[in-house]
Parts: C-alpha cells; sequence; structure tokens
C-alpha cells in the first residue's frame, strides 16, 4: 500500500545563503529533483534561524523562468543556441585569433561580487587568466571596496587582515556608512546584525551611526550624527586631533606597538574640530563630545561600510578609523576590534612587500589591488588609441549597470571585438555579448562559506553539496573555464578520465583547524563550529608588517595626504547651494541582483527616483512625484522626486543597479528604472589611486523641473 504523500519523509536538505557574508543557514525541501521550500535552519548553531528576505528570494531566483539556460551565440540582433563544445570551440580560435594579430594585451577580464560566494570559481579564474597571460583584469571590488584591502596592506602588513568590532562585549560603537538592517555589514559576517545590536544596546552600550541619512538602523539602537557626503575622513581626522591635544591617546600601547605615529601627529594636526566643523557638516563641540565618549568608553569599537569605502579617500578613512581603535587601547583588545582567525590563517595569506605598488601607464601611475586595476579605467583601456582592449570575458558580473559613466561603457562595449558573458541570467552587460554562457547558481553547485573567512563574529565553517542537479545546460563556472582551456588547446582538468576533486585544495586548508570535508558533512547543518575570536594575538600573531607593529602612517600615503588638504579646500570653496548623491540601499535589490523578481517589486519598489530633503525640493519648486532632469558634467538622467525628511539638507540619494531598458529579463525590463552610475565619473582622476576605489558617493549633482 503507498503511504499518502503527506506522510511521507521530507527530504530536507541543509545549505546556505549566498547573497552576503553572514552565509545564513538555510534548509531546502526537496521534492522529485526540485527545490519546494526554502526556509531558515533554525537549528543551525550560529545563525540560528535567521535569514532575511533576500535570501530566502534566491528560491525565485532558482526557479526565474529568465535565466539562461544554453549557451547562446549573438547572430544579428539575436542570441540562438549553440551546444557547448560548438561555442568554446569558436571563443577558443576567436581569442586565438585577436591574440595573434594584437598581443596578448588585447584580452581583458571582469569578476564580479557573486564570485566572493562561489568557493571553487576563484581557482579556476586564475588558472584561466594565468593560461590565456590576461594581464588586463577588472573586478566589482573596485566600485565597493577594494580601499579596505589597500588600507590593511599599508597599516597592518595585509590585504586579509579587518579586525572585526566585538558587539557582543563593546560598552561604544562607532559605525560609518552602514545600514545594518538593510544590507547586514559587509567585512564582518555576523547573522541577524540588528539584533546583535539591540542586545548591545540593552547592557547598556552606546552606539553612534555616522551617515548623511538617518538611516533604518537608527531607530531603537542608536543616534545619529548626520555628516555631509563623503566628509568622514575629516570627521576622523578632528577626533583625532582633539584626543592627541587632550592627552587621550594610549602612550604605552603606541610606544609597544606602534611606528611613525609622530606622522600622524602631524596630519591631524591640520584638523581641528573647528576647522572642519562647517566643511563636515558637525558643530566643533558636538566632534570633541564624540571623540571624548569615545575615548572614555571602558571598551570602544570602530566600523565602517560602502558608504564612506565609495568616497574619493576610502583608504585614508579606513586608516584613520582604526587609528581611532589603535592609540586609544582598542586595538586587540575584548569590546574592541579583534581579528577573527577563522578556519585559515587568512593574515599571512594575504601578506605584502612593504614596495612601491606602482607602475606607469598611459593613464598615468596606476597599480593592481589583488589583482585587479581600476574599474574606473576599462572603458579608456578599451576606446584607447593605442593598444586598447579587443576582447572581454566577463564572469558573474554587471559592469554596464555597476559602474561609472555607462553611457561611455556602453560605447566602449560596442567596439570590442568578442564579448564572452558567463552569467546566470541575461544581463544588461550580456546584451552585448558575442557569446553567453549559463553558469549555475548557488543551490546547482557544491560550496563552502568562504567570504567571511578572517571576519567572523561567530566563525563556522559549513558546506553544501548540490541542492538540485543543474537544469537545463548550466554549468559551474569552474567547469565552464575549464572547457575554455580544454578547447583553447591548454592542459584542463576535464581532459581527466575522471574529474579530479573540486574541494582538494579546501580540504588542505581545513587541515589547519584539524577538520575536513567529510567531517563537516556529517555534523549537524553540515556545520563544525570554531573557536570565538580571542583578544591578545594579534601583535603576536597576525599583524604581517616587516616590524611587528602598526604603521600609523605609511609612507605610500604621502601624495594622498596632500590631496586630503586639496580636497578640503575645494569644499571650503563650494557653493552652500550645491547637492551631492549618495547612494541608497534597499531591501528589494542587492546591486544589480534581484532586480527579476516579482516577489520584490513593490508597489513603492517599480522606479528608482531621486530621494531628496523637503527644503532642497521647495528651494526648487519640486514636490513629491515632481519629474526631474538631474545632470553634472558627467552624465543627464531624468526621474521624480521622493521627498525624504531622513536625508541631511544638501544631500540626495538614489539607488545603483537600475537601467534595465535592454535587457531580456521581463521583470527588470517592465520595471527598468534608471542608471543613476550614468552621473559618477570614470577615466583617469575618478578613482582613490591608492587602492583604484571609484568615486561613487558624494557626487555633486544639479537638479529641475523637467521641462
Amino acid at each position: 500500500m503507498n503511504e499518502p504523500k503527506n506522510m511521507r519523509a521530507k527530504d530536507l536538505r541543509s545549505t546556505f545563503c549566498r547573497v552576503c557574508e553572514p552565509s545564513c543557514a538555510l534548509i531546502a525541501e526537496v521534492s522529485d529533483g526540485q527545490i519546494v521550500s526554502l526556509k531558515p535552519d533554525r537549528d543551525h548553531p550560529v545563525t540560528k534561524g535567521f535569514a532575511c528576505h533576500k535570501g530566502l528570494a534566491t528560491l525565485d531566483l532558482h526557479n526565474d523562468p529568465d535565466r539562461l539556460n544554453y549557451p547562446q551565440k549573438k547572430v544579428g540582433d539575436d542570441f540562438e543556441r549553440v551546444s557547448w563544445d560548438e561555442a568554446s570551440r569558436d571563443i577558443a580560435a576567436k581569442l586565438s585569433a585577436i591574440k595573434a594579430k594584437y598581443g596578448k594585451d588585447a584580452v581583458g577580464s571582469y569578476s564580479g561580487n557573486p564570485l566572493a560566494f562561489n568557493a571553487l570559481a576563484g581557482p579556476a579564474i586564475g588558472s584561466f587568466l594565468i593560461k590565456n597571460e590576461i594581464r588586463r583584469t577588472f573586478s566589482s571590488g573596485t566600485q565597493d571596496c577594494t580601499n579596505k584591502f589597500a588600507g590593511s596592506e599599508a597599516m597592518f602588513g595585509s590585504s586579509t587582515i579587518h579586525p572585526v568590532p566585538d558587539i557582543g562585549h563593546t560598552d561604544f560603537l562607532l559605525i560609518f556608512g552602514s545600514n545594518p538592517r538593510v544590507s547586514h555589514m559587509s567585512f564582518i559576517s555576523i547573522a541577524d546584525p540588528i539584533k546583535a545590536l539591540r542586545e548591545a544596546k540593552n547592557r547598556g552600550a552606546k552606539i553612534r551611526f555616522v551617515d548623511p541619512r538617518i538611516n533604518e538602523s537608527v531607530k531603537g539602537i542608536g543616534e545619529i550624527v548626520q555628516v555631509n557626503p563623503d566628509t568622514d575622513v575629516y570627521l576622523m581626522a578632528a577626533m583625532l586631533q582633539h584626543l592627541d591635544q587632550t592627552g587621550q591617546f594610549d602612550e604605552s600601547v603606541i610606544g609597544e606597538h606602534g611606528e611613525r605615529i609622530e606622522e600622524l601627529r602631524a596630519f591631524v594636526a591640520q584638523y581641528t574640530p573647528d576647522r572642519v566643523a562647517a566643511a563636515v557638516g558637525v558643530e566643533g563641540d558636538a566632534i570633541r563630545t564624540l571623540a571624548d565618549e569615545f575615548a572614555s568608553a571602558e571598551r570602544a569599537a570602530v566600523y565602517m561600510s560602502t558608504g564612506v569605502n565609495m568616497g574619493r579617500q576610502g583608504t585614508l578613512a579606513y586608516w584613520l578609523l582604526f587609528m581611532l581603535s589603535f592609540v586609544t587601547g582598542n586595538l586587540d583588545k575584548v569590546g574592541g576590534n579583534i581579528y577573527s582567525l577563522g578556519f585559515y590563517p587568512a593574515a599571512k595569506a594575504g601578506r605584502v612587500r612593504a614596495e612601491d605598488p606602482f607602475f606607469d601607464s598611459p593613464f598615468g601611475e596606476i597599480r593592481k589591488i589583488r589583482g585587479s586595476l581600476p574599474g574606473n579605467l576599462m572603458t579608456d583601456m578599451i576606446m584607447a588609441e593605442d593598444n586598447p582592449i579587443r576582447a572581454l570575458v566577463v564572469i558573474s558580473g554587471n559592469p554596464l549597470l555597476s559602474m561609472g559613466s555607462g553611457s561611455r561603457l556602453r560605447e566602449a562595449f560596442s567596439r570590442l571585438e568578442l564579448v564572452v558573458v558567463i552569467d546566470i541570467y541575461p544581463s544588461a552587460t550580456a546584451e552585448y555579448a558575442d557569446y553567453v554562457l549559463p553558469a549555475t547558481d548557488m543551490f546547482e553547485r557544491e560550496d563552502l562559506n568562504m567570504c567571511g573567512l578572517g571576519m567572523q563574529a561567530q566563525p563556522f565553517v559549513q558546506y553544501t553539496d548540490l541542492i538540485v542537479p543543474p537544469q537545463a545546460e548550466r554549468k559551474p563556472e569552474w567547469w565552464i573555464l575549464a572547457k575554455l582551456e580544454q578547447a583553447q588547446g591548454f592542459d584542463s582538468i576535464l581532459d581527466a578520465a575522471e574529474l579530479p576533486n573540486q574541494m582538494g585544495r579546501i580540504d588542505h586548508m581545513l587541515r589547519q583547524s584539524n577538520t575536513s570535508i567529510s567531517e563537516i558533512r556529517a555534523m549537524p547543518s553540515q556545520t563544525n563550529v570554531l573557536p570565538a575570536p580571542d583578544a591578545g594575538r594579534f601583535y603576536s600573531d597576525w599583524i604581517q608588517t616587516e616590524s611587528g607593529r602598526v604603521n600609523c602612517c605609511p609612507p605610500l600615503f604621502a601624495e594622498a595626504l596632500l590631496r586630503c588638504e586639496a580636497i578640503f579646500a575645494e569644499l571650503q570653496a563650494e557653493d552652500p547651494g550645491q547637492l551631492k548623491m549618495i547612494s541608497r540601499r534597499t531591501n528589494y535589490m542587492i546591486n544589480s541582483w534581484m532586480n527579476n523578481l516579482p516577489a520584490l517589486k513593490r508597489p513603492s519598489q517599480q522606479t528608482n527616483p531621486l530621494y531628496m530633503h523637503p527644503e532642497d525640493a521647495r528651494a526648487r519648486n519640486l514636490g513629491d512625484g515632481s519629474a526631474v532632469r538631474i545632470w553634472n558634467t558627467f552624465g543627464d538622467i531624468a526621474s521624480t522626486v521622493s521627498l525624504d525628511e531622513t536625508l541631511k539638507p544638501g544631500t540626495v540619494a538614489m539607488t545603483h543597479g537600475w537601467g534595465n531598458d535592454k535587457t531580456r529579463m521581463q521583470v527588470a525590463k517592465k520595471y527598468a528604472g534608471v542608471n543613476a552610475n550614468d552621473l559618477l565619473p570614470s577615466g583617469p582622476g575618478s578613482y582613490e589611486k591608492l587602492s583604484n576605489q571609484a568615486f561613487m558617493t558624494g557626487i555633486p549633482v544639479s537638479v529641475e523641473v523637467c521641462a
């Protein structure tokens, strides 16, 4: 007798989200090879049943009928299905012909944000780039976080040292440019950050948010210090100046663990609270009070995210942020900022030599940061008269919507002789492709939560097998790149009669924590909980500078420090009525992800308005819903006004990732919105030289009613 369907044992499988750093644990219910439901894993020892609606919406993404299923080749203005053999053979031939005609520098690559959450993609991309001798490499990192890599290299000797705030024990937490309720924080992996912040507040911790907007996280959690956009670096410098002047530096910690402290003191001496007050938009007394509160707290921690990263001086801000922690004795202290080891000593893996990283180019002195050139130079390198990029391989990225000056970039893409896009969707960038290759999503491949390594509030390592087989002809990125290598005649892992263990490298890394994938798979939720971060080992075990000391004012910063004063002079001379545009995060998209999901296109999320303070709107005879033109020297777009009293007057905001007017994604096209990044600069001078970080916030704009 057959058992009633509702009485059968459910096929429940442990997995985790790969949208952002927390890697929240999920339970997928599978029936007949299909995922029928996705829920938070309430038994998970770390995330404990937390998962945001974006993570749960990944099931809609998985089932999206607009997903790519087959390799496609552009024929005329349309795409035709081709086999994997034909696609790889054609791409190999075209790459060979381009390199033979123009040289190996004619081929470039771009890697997108989703690859940070894909444990097997990185080595495969590295193999493909090395075998093809591709040196012109770009990534989405230069749009949101490379300032942190550059800053940690200079201060701590490693790009992978990012001490996290010990929220569970701190008495004072200072948060710059972050909205945890919406974005769940980055460069710290913590499940349910709002819960952690609320618990800290309830036990008496003071929490201060520094932001041009009273963001969603402030209410019920902390207090706001509203600053003018892209001026955080001067607020930090003024706090340090006041602490130094009033004798609140911890001289014993500095003497034992710091170097070049006098150079730091000389730099911050220029920026007294009263001098920076007008530019920052915060009174001098308020700056002094904030500094005193931070220094007098028994345990204080700092944190900063993309709202500051994306400014003109993100590296200097990250440096001064950690100087606040270091000179007050809060670095490597319980309740301060602590290095989180995780399952592998990433601090040592990211070690760099203390040498000048810059080299000459037709665009001036440039550098690579973790393998990436300035993304804001990609357009110029494609459109260059001498030795331009002729072919581009785009892997899990959407540069046409995520990078600045989209109109110039679209023109550049139209000049390329070959564009290959590997993605899960027919993105806006894919419309310019000659070949589009369908990748698997997070539920169609095995994985391990690598992204949070070295940044977890509570370290854990979780494994997931593929939950369901890939649909149609989708393949994981490592397979696609290996297929191209094979077609090119290179040695490929696909040559072997039996595929090697793709997790072998990670298993080797796991030995550092005396565990293995096979052991983890047998654990509840396929998760191994590791020791919590501990204070007291940073200076002895983790810092990677040659001296073993914190570099309090790296010589590499000399040019940037002069530029800092030049930018300050510009701010002082600026028209008081100048509007500055910031990027506004949303709960219903993440960058250009998820813009094709009907469930997230709620009535208030179907357009991309210009958010504006009522005072600024009235001064321009604008009201809620007014059609407006927004322009500057970089671009010109049209949108509508949405009045927003949470903004500091003089600040306007838009969400990036919109602009899907040319795509085969039906929902995204229906609610295309406008690409705010068309107002961003590109080319030489449009990024921070120290880190290649694009200038994407605090952008001067003008606004007027549409004629």
